[in-house]
């Protein structure tokens, strides 16, 4: 069967396999490889995340390239530590991975019929609560930021057939939760600090569920906002540098000047 491959997969594997032994040759030589446990690297592999997160919003192929390989190291070290207590290894992680692919996509290989995305997402969802979940919402990390598993949370409801109709429905939602979240801060009345809290929660929770209905991604949206509001208060701070002032010495109508500035410039 692997006289049969492609070059170019025939490369792949090979590049696999020189990393696995690499992997090997530091966890038995390398001083700090050999002192790493799964929990040790945790924290690292989070990092790794984030670093390949910014490199997708930048659309840095060379940097997500190089992000991947970071994450790919990881993962293939989790798998070389669990084989030494012979809990699993990194072709048990493969093959079971695998097996979860074709058994989530009947529709590919076997005879369930499946021709949108929304139809493949409900498949996916009843076979989940086939093999044992409680419940649809029980894949969603609990450690998730709060907006990426709000929309998340959303995304499971919907696979079920919970979901609204009509965009129009959800905006009336975000109008009636921006009230909600008014009225609690009532001028006439001491703000109750915990009620205004959960109103705006319930605000943000259905602003996420708005933008999941227009095909936005909250996420993303907001990382590129603050990405944008960054790059413009590096330029007010430079310009001001510039000019031999301090914001701190500054006005708002004097630093809205350069504000305006950079705005212009994107």
């Amino acid at each position: 069967m692997l006289e049969n491959l492609s070059p170019r997969r025939t490369e792949q594997l090979s590049a696999f396999d020189r990393l696995l032994t690499i992997m090997d040759e530091l966890r038995e030589q390398c001083p700090w490889d050999k002192k790493q446990t799964i929990e040790s690297l945790r924290h690292l592999t989070i990092e790794e995340t984030y670093e390949l997160s910014d490199a997708i919003m930048e659309k840095d192929m060379g940097e997500i390239k190089k992000e991947l390989g970071d994450l790919m190291l990881h993962l293939v070290f989790y798998a070389r530590i669990a084989s030494e207590t012979n809990s699993f290894d990194v072709a048990d992680v493969l093959n079971s991975i695998c097996e979860k692919l074709i058994r989530r996509h009947p529709h590919i290989y076997g005879n369930v019929k499946a021709d949108t995305e929304e139809q493949v997402k409900q498949n996916w969802e009843q076979l989940k609560l086939k093999e044992g979940n409680k419940s649809v919402l029980g894949g969603v990390p609990s450690s998730l930021p709060a907006l990426v598993k709000a929309m998340r949370i959303q995304e499971k409801a919907r696979g079920a057939g919970f979901d609204w109709e009509e965009k129009r429905q959800v905006w009336e939602k975000v109008e009636e939760e921006m009230s909600e979240f008014k009225s609690a801060f009532n001028a006439e009345e001491t703000v109750n600090r915990e009620e205004a809290e959960a109103e705006f929660g319930d605000l943000l929770f259905s602003l996420v569920n708005y933008a999941r209905f227009i095909d936005i991604n909250p996420e993303t949206a907001l990382e590129r906002t603050n990405k944008k509001f960054i790059k413009r208060f590096h330029y007010l701070e430079s310009a001001a540098r510039e000019a031999g002032k301090s914001l701190q010495d500054m006005t708002l109508a004097e630093m809205d000047v350069y504000w305006e500035q950079a705005k212009k410039l994107g």
